[in-house]
């Protein structure tokens, strides 16, 4: 097996200031479609010039046409009560809670397309930007499966296959549009996986009336189908626990997620190791032996430079459980998953993205 990348980045991007004024003055009214997407276009070309300066491998488009990591569902489909589902508590880094201060989308009515799904326009503009190999990220299924509520869904879908059918038929159909226009790697982002690493997570869900582990079980299963039959493309498959402005919303080892390792069909886990909330690399050897673990080693919650010889190290201690050859290097999730960004400037984001590939060069060549 000959992996040609071991450098890249999760996905988002902080958004230049200028973007985030025009998305205001856009919604507002005072801005027209066509500047704003000229807009978008060039913070799109300015994240593109950014990775290729760092030396990175994989390019992605910042996301910085998204108000968040998850807008390709939740804002590309009507059926969905934007605030009416599971509020998780959000935890600072010292592992203080804070009070959520929103909802998960609902889903409340029979899921139905707005328009062409954002992850096609991000797609066919990236691929004219950069002649490096380049991916396009989705919110999992997963992630859709979440927002299924047994009391205000039941209308619409009377059981949870029913709405799962429906995603999986939804979402593969989003991958085959992909693959039609050229697309040959897709990143599926999976945080709700990554909650249920969490003890206190696991027992919020058991309140709700879901079991941690069936909904592991049909996030599986889901994820396989959509994947399924498309020949030549390559798919990871992100799982953090929660990125919003520095925070987070899970603590704990992926022992409870090997099954998605044996499982799935993702050709590469792109994997949060940044700090000692991620436990230990245990969990790796049960990953097979085709496949390929991007660790996220480099946090963007936090502005400091980790040590280069510090992450060689630590790519040793993971070479114990997953062959050197077998393993890639990232940061352990975006640097905006929202539109607001962590906690870190643009200086500093460039600083990381140059260490990924740094390190990645002296580890690999």
């Amino acid at each position: 097996m000959t992996i040609q990348w071991r450098s890249e980045t999760v996905g988002s991007l902080l958004r230049p200031p200028e973007l985030v004024e025009a998305r205001r003055r856009h919604a507002a009214g005072e801005l027209g479609p066509a500047e704003f997407k000229r807009t978008e276009d060039a913070a799109v070309q300015a994240a593109v010039g950014l990775q290729e300066k760092a030396g990175l491998d994989v390019i992605a488009d910042g996301e910085m046409r998204r108000d968040s990591w998850l807008s390709p569902f939740a804002e590309g489909f009507t059926g969905l009560e934007r605030s009416g589902g599971l509020a998780m508590p959000w935890r600072q880094d010292s592992g203080a809670e804070v009070p959520a201060s929103s909802r998960r989308p609902v889903v409340v009515s029979r899921l139905g397309r707005r328009q062409s799904p954002v992850t096609h326009e991000e797609w066919v503009f990236l691929r004219g930007q950069t002649t490096r190999a380049a991916k396009v990220t989705m919110p999992g299924a997963e992630m859709a499966a979440a927002m299924y509520d047994d009391k205000l869904s039941r209308p619409a879908y009377p059981t949870r296959d029913d709405y799962h059918a429906h995603v999986v038929e939804l979402l593969r159909w989003e991958v085959s549009e992909l693959v039609r226009l050229g697309c040959r790697y897709i990143q599926f982002d999976s945080p709700q996986y990554g909650a249920l690493t969490d003890p206190a997570n696991r027992e919020l869900f058991r309140q709700l009336g879901s079991d941690p582990d069936e909904l592991i079980d049909a996030g599986i299963e889901m994820d396989n189908a959509i994947i399924d039959g498309f020949d030549g493309v390559t798919f990871g498959l992100h799982i953090c626990r929660g990125n919003s402005m520095s925070r987070h919303y899970a603590a704990g080892s992926y022992e409870p997620l090997t099954r998605i390792f044996t499982r799935g069909r993702f050709d590469r886990f792109l994997l949060e190791y940044d700090d000692e909330r991620s436990g230990g690399f245990e969990p790796l050897r049960e990953v097979p032996g085709d496949r390929v673990v991007v660790l996220g080693l480099i946090t963007t919650k936090t502005p400091e430079l980790e040590d280069a010889d510090v992450l060689r190290a630590r790519i040793d201690e993971a070479a114990r459980f997953v062959p050197l050859d077998r393993l890639a290097l990232s940061p352990q999730c975006g640097f905006a998953s929202v539109l607001a960004g962590n906690r870190i400037t643009p200086a500093e984001q460039a600083a990381k993205l140059a260490l990924v590939s740094e390190v990645a060069n002296k580890v690999w060549g």
